[in-house]
């Protein structure tokens, strides 16, 4: 299943020239993961009571075209792997057509490793059962 989540590109993260300042695409990666698991039925406050919560592990991120000021972006989320402790997204940042509403452009791609670790120790947990399901569920591998 590909998550998508559109959003617009607002002054606040512009540089000077109106471009996407580059670490704002992480944010927007990271709103598109936070709402997929909530479209799965869960949150962070229901992790976080499970005494365990997701951290960035690691991502590589390929920045290909710049987004501007006032830009309808579309930013997706793939699951392609899942493993106990971890998961891994595969994300893009698409640019919407104003003309037809398609996100054909890619600006930006990459790969997110998110580890589940314990709120306690900060040492990595297995992910909670019924999320793990979930994400091996809509895993695309």
């Amino acid at each position: 299943m590909e998550f998508s989540l559109e959003t617009r590109v607002y002054l606040e993260d512009s540089d000077a020239q109106g471009i996407v300042y580059y670490v704002n695409y992480l944010k927007f990666m990271e709103r598109a993961r936070t709402e997929f698991l909530r479209v799965l039925g869960f949150d962070f406050q229901q992790l976080k009571q499970e005494q365990g919560h997701f951290v960035v592990h690691s991502l590589d991120v390929r920045y290909l075209k710049p987004a501007k000021v006032d830009d309808c972006v579309k930013v997706t989320a793939n699951i392609i792997k899942s493993a106990r402790t971890y998961v891994v997204f595969d994300q893009e940042v698409r640019l919407v057509s104003p003309k037809g509403g398609t996100a054909d452009e890619v600006l930006c791609k990459g790969q997110v490793k998110v580890a589940c670790v314990s709120s306690n120790s900060g040492k990595p947990v297995a992910i909670p059962s019924e999320i793990a399901n979930a994400f091996s569920q809509q895993c695309n591998n």
